[in-house]
């Protein structure tokens, strides 16, 4: 019987390098993949407006630098570990300096913190910026439901629970929004906007949206503030400025005129006195 062919000298310890090889990289892309972080969003979306993408784009900046700074330390640590293993009994030169490295250890994080710190500082003027507009709506949170007024027009829409009244805005316009609660702290949520602000009794919480798709956008109170919290919806429809001046002038008559003043009336006095008195409101199904 034939003795059987040896290996190459050294083949199974090329063979075991490898192996090892493979598993150390197989334990990186597994945490990634595990994790479902998406590239290049690493699980943000850039939602439907001008302020939400920039806050996106910060993010996406932020994550990019961390995983710069991550790989460049796990890097230097593996090739630490595997260049300076022990070998033998054998003690290495030890240096208790190294200057050069120290100031850059030292110096670039300090960079780094300032670079994310102006990009922050840039998006959250913009953020909180309020830029002049001919388009402003008053919105007002209850229990458990929207009232949303269009000062200088008779438009007027207001919902409880399911109703889910819809808050008609132009596309590619600043719209300029007044934020009040006549009762207790409620938050308006826009998930495709990526935009939250707290609805609190006594402060106007002004903010700007510009959206840049046209669609309808599902909104909701993200503060709880009672028994139907979690069906205290609304809608944001975008439409386009024509479609939106048409939708205004549907409130041109008597009736909407009284309405609108009405209401106007009744959520200024219950803002002045800080005591809700639409007890029909709180009906739920109104």
């Amino acid at each position: 019987m034939p003795t059987p062919a040896l290996p190459p000298q050294g083949a199974p310890d090329r063979s075991r390098r490898w192996r090892r090889v493979r598993r150390a990289a197989a334990l990186p892309l597994a945490a990634l993949v595990l994790s479902g972080c998406t590239v290049p969003g690493f699980g943000a979306s850039p939602g439907d407006t001008t302020s939400s993408k920039s806050v996106f784009h910060l993010w996406q900046g932020f994550s990019i630098g961390a995983v710069i700074v991550g790989g460049i330390t796990v890097g230097l640590m593996a090739w630490a570990v595997v260049r300076y293993r022990r070998k033998g009994d054998h003690i290495p030169v030890q240096h208790q300096y190294h200057l050069p490295l120290e100031v850059f250890y030292t110096v670039m994080p300090i960079l780094i913190v300032f670079g994310l710190f102006a990009a922050t500082l840039v998006v959250e003027n913009k953020e909180t910026s309020n830029p002049k507009t001919n388009v402003t709506i008053n919105v007002n949170a209850f229990q458990w439901g929207w009232q949303f007024t269009y000062p200088g027009s008779n438009a007027l829409v207001y919902g409880q629970t399911t109703q889910s009244p819809v808050m008609e805005m132009p596309v590619n316009t600043n719209v300029h929004v007044n934020l009040t609660s006549t009762d207790v702290i409620h938050g308006f949520y826009v998930h495709a906007f990526n935009f939250s602000r707290y609805a609190l009794p006594g402060v106007v919480n002004q903010f700007t949206f510009r959206a840049e798709n046209t669609g309808t956008f599902f909104g909701q109170c993200t503060q709880l503030c009672g028994l139907y919290h979690s069906l205290m919806w609304f809608r944001v429809k975008v439409v386009s400025p024509a479609q939106y001046a048409q939708w205004l002038a549907t409130f041109n008559n008597p009736a909407a005129a009284a309405a609108a003043a009405a209401a106007i009336k009744t959520t200024n006095e219950e803002l002045a006195s800080g005591v809700a008195s639409k007890a029909s409101y709180t009906k739920f199904g109104r």
